[in-house]
């Protein structure tokens, strides 16, 4: 998962980005809405957290921008106030979440995934495949109840596909996921993450690894 956030003050913006990254979630952080909306016009990201007081424009006019510019990525808006009127604003504005400040590490985590759930058409936490279960919540997975040992980006693979179950993920669309338009390496990682994925998943299983690849295409997690 990678998450534009957009806050201009440095102490807040640097403890969130260290909340973020601690859960494992890849963070690009900007302080103007200007850049704000420059970024997520031209770059992947799963989530934008927005805080409404920025130096050059508020966040609901980065917000009105976005939806106006027709970027559907889901925003959270996060700041210090917490007048109903700005909450009902932000949210009539296309805003997904509205937390205020001070807030609980684990109910922003919490919130944060549940959107990106929602905007993937994903209700649950979980995504089960045979004997392989994927927690999106946790960023974990394991067979009957082992443990899958995972690095971030091959998580990050599995996650996509656990998102789209059933469906074709392209390279392409693996390499957006992994790393969202910026330094992104050859598309033939992407085979390398999957053998890798495969390897551990078929070694818990007995055999199976439930990837299927689509011949030119991509890749499908399916129960085989």
């Amino acid at each position: 998962m990678r998450i534009l956030l957009v806050e201009d003050d440095p102490s807040q913006a640097a403890s969130l980005q260290l909340i973020l990254e601690s859960e494992g979630i890849d963070v690009e952080r900007v302080e103007s809405g200007e850049d704000a909306v420059e970024l997520a016009r031209n770059f992947d990201f799963s989530l934008v957290i927005l805080d409404l007081m920025l130096p050059d424009m508020d966040g609901h006019a980065v917000l009105r921008s976005l939806r106006d510019a027709r970027v559907s990525t889901p925003v959270m808006i996060l700041t210090g106030l917490d007048e109903l009127d700005h909450k009902v604003r932000g949210l009539g504005s296309g805003a997904d979440d509205y937390i205020t400040k001070p807030f609980a590490k684990d109910e922003l985590i919490a919130r944060l995934h549940a959107i990106v759930r929602r905007s993937e058409g994903h209700a649950e936490s979980r995504v089960s495949i045979g004997r392989l279960t994927v927690k999106l919540d946790d960023q974990t997975a394991d067979v009957d109840g082992e443990p899958v040992k995972l690095t971030g980006k091959e998580f990050g693979v599995l996650e996509l596909l656990a998102l789209r179950r059933g469906q074709t993920v392209t390279k392409a669309q693996f390499i957006n996921h992994l790393y969202g338009g910026f330094d992104e390496p050859d598309l033939k990682i992407i085979d390398v993450f999957v053998c890798k994925l495969r390897r551990k998943i078929a070694k818990l299983t007995g055999g199976q690894h439930y990837i299927v690849t689509e011949w030119g295409r991509g890749y499908t997690l399916r129960d085989e």
